[in-house]
Order: C-alpha cells, then structure tokens, then sequence
C-alpha cells in the first residue's frame, strides 16, 4: 500500500530532505548547493510512505511562470513499484485543489529517464534538451499550458 501526504511537521521535512540526499547528492552526484534552495520554504512539500515506511518525496511551488512540480526523488528499492506515480498524482491532486487562484500553467523539468512516467499524466515535452545539475533533463507542461522559460 502506497500512501502520499503533504509534510506539515519539521521531522517529515526532514524525512524527506534524507531521501532527496540519498538519490540526488549521493546518487547522481548533484552538489548540495543545487539540491537545496532557497524555495523550500514557499514549496508544498509530500512524502510517500510504501506500507509505513517512508520511500519518496516531492514538492511543488508557484513561479512567475505557472506552478512548477519538482524534486521528484524515489529510493532505488522502491523504483517500479508505482511510488513515484503516487507522487505525481497527489502532487497534481493538490495544486488542482488550490483555490481560488488559477493556474495558468503546469510544468517540470524531468530527467530523461522518468519522462515517460510525467507523459502518462498527460505533460508533454517542449524545447530542447537541456543540462540541469549535471543531468539531461526536458522541459514538460501540461496540454494547454504555455511554453515556460524558467
């Protein structure tokens, strides 16, 4: 059973800042100067929990382009078991729930690898290729949404 909740205590940031550790800094090599940023604080931050233990992690925020979803990062032993699919949908589940104000856009910067898994939500990619912390990554928005520049 997978289960995905907003983070409203320091101990499950804290949680989830391990996690974010693990697979972005220790994994993929990601520095922790790129890895955390100054919008943690105006972020809406998840955790994902597979039978009770915590596995996965991601947060959204608004910019001037839109809402972005970002930080997407699941622990190797709970790949492939729908964890990061959770994570997507009660991402976007919230920031659809947010009102009154609209949102006018959607988008992330995905690694290649897991682009497909955005697609199966309905993003799609737009622009170019492009290097983020050392890491291929495409732009991908929601059908509708405009082309972001961030």
């Amino acid at each position: 059973m997978i289960s995905v909740l907003p983070i409203s205590i320091p101990t499950d940031l804290e949680t989830a800042f391990a996690i974010r550790r693990q697979v972005f800094v220790e994994e993929q090599h990601v520095s922790p100067e790129e890895e955390y940023d100054e919008f943690e604080d105006i972020s809406t931050h998840f955790l994902a929990f597979a039978e009770g233990t915590p596995c996965g992690t991601a947060r959204w925020r608004r910019t001037s382009n839109g809402v972005k979803l970002e930080r997407f990062a699941v622990l190797p032993d709970y790949r492939g078991k729908g964890v990061g699919k959770a994570l997507v949908k009660a991402v976007l589940d919230d920031v659809f729930s947010q009102q009154p104000e609209p949102i006018e856009r959607i988008y992330l910067h995905a690694q290649v690898p897991a682009m497909p898994l955005y697609a199966s939500f309905g993003f799609v990619p737009v622009g170019p290729m492009f290097e983020e912390a050392g890491i291929q990554h495409y732009k991908m928005v929601l059908p509708g949404s405009a082309y972001v520049t961030e």
